[in-house]
């Protein structure tokens, strides 16, 4: 078998762009993958045209050669654009090899070890009495797990459009909503808190004392994370749990942080981390100091159900991040996404990943140049999305 074309379609699906990567090969045969880094999509397009130079004629099976030939065949190893160009290709020739063998991709990672992927879903922003009504009706539907945002100080500012955050303005505004929260839904619903990491050690540590007694499940990018000992600060100021990694493009970067504690979840994203195989070289080493997987899973329908195998096949997994009921555009372009039964993701026994792609449908479906919110102090100085 070889592979005979190696294409990308980036095009608008929704709020954001989607960027998709199908393999063709000589005997008819497919598979598709899609990458993150959302918003430097054309950065992206480009490293998969180089890639597609060399990759056209080789043998798609050879997924781990295929994988050291993209991280390190350039001389410099590696790298965010390059990563999430990785991870598409990679999770494609998963899906091509499952298609191939006629199983799911599930079975290609060591079989079940769970028969349905527990969810987690996107609640809203912690700035106003609305995230209230929207936890009562999620436990309503039977969601279990709400995940939160901080939001920023005006919240009608649209996506892409400037906006002004104050850490500490902010993290009061976190504080008396997650409060406000808990009380609606009790002590049995877990609560997940994402602050984008936006906070400086000694912010965070204040909003982690402050919110301790909220009972929430994790903390998640408390603070930026190129600095891994700034964690280690962080670490011994607090008792709650971080949840860390969703930016990390290799398993060199998680490397401080399984090794030296400094995570109690992993973060890990299968479209920016360089796909299925380099997940499961880093849930084997989380497996090793006991810490669960948690998949950073925003983005379209493949990655959703790439992450559905990559946790059905693990053993240290807790949660999957999962935003429901997004209706994607053109509805046409995939077909075989599994419904939710409540808020349980459930595989289909298809072989690859179980969805297939309809390159024509998007063919009018215009890429948008998208950009993420710009959040400004009111000093005028830049700070984190």
């Amino acid at each position: 078998m070889k592979i005979t074309a190696v294409k990308s379609f980036a095009f608008k699906a929704t709020h954001r762009n989607i960027f998709i990567v199908k393999i063709e090969t000589d005997r008819g045969l497919y598979g598709i993958g899609e990458s993150g880094t959302s918003s430097r999509e054309m950065a992206i397009s480009g490293a998969i045209e180089h890639f597609a130079q060399f990759l056209v004629g080789e043998d798609p099976r050879r997924i781990e050669h295929i994988w050291q030939l993209l991280y390190r065949g350039q001389y410099f190893e590696g790298g965010t654009i390059l990563a999430a160009a990785l991870s598409a290709v990679d999770i494609a020739l998963w899906d091509l090899m499952g298609k191939m063998l006629e199983v799911p991709v599930y079975q290609l990672l060591g079989g079940k070890t769970r028969n349905h992927v527990q969810c987690y879903t996107h609640a809203g922003t912690l700035n106003g009495p609305k995230c209230v009504g929207q936890a009562k009706e999620l436990v309503a539907a039977g969601w279990h797990h709400l995940r939160y945002d901080p939001g920023h100080l005006d919240p009608a500012s649209a996506p892409g459009q400037d906006a002004i955050y104050e850490p500490r303005e902010s993290m009061a505004q976190v504080l008396h909503w997650l409060q406000e929260i808990r009380r609606a839904v009790g002590p049995d619903i877990t609560v997940l808190v994402d602050l984008h990491h936006r906070l400086s050690v000694a912010e965070a540590a204040d909003f982690c004392r402050k919110a301790e007694r909220f009972d929430p499940f994790f903390v998640e990018e408390p603070i930026r994370s190129e600095n891994p000992d700034a964690y280690a600060t962080l670490r011994k100021m607090t008792n709650l749990p971080f949840a860390i990694g969703e930016e990390f493009a290799s398993k060199w970067a998680f490397r401080p942080f399984i090794e030296h504690g400094l995570m109690n979840f992993a973060r890990i994203d299968l479209c920016n981390v360089g796909g299925l195989t380099e997940a499961k070289k880093v849930a084997g080493w989380c497996e090793t100091h006991y810490i669960d997987m948690v998949p950073h899973n925003p983005l379209g329908p493949v990655s959703t159900v790439a992450c559905g195998h990559f946790c059905t096949a693990i053993s240290n997994f807790a949660l999957l991040e999962h935003i429901p009921g997004t209706q994607w555009e053109p509805p046409e372009a995939f077909t075989g996404i599994p419904d939710l039964e409540q808020d349980r993701l459930v595989l289909s026994d298809r072989p690859g990943l179980g969805i297939e792609f309809n390159e024509e449908a998007v063919k009018d479906h215009a890429f948008e140049f998208i950009e993420s919110p710009h959040l400004f102090r009111r000093d005028g100085s830049y700070t984190n999305w």
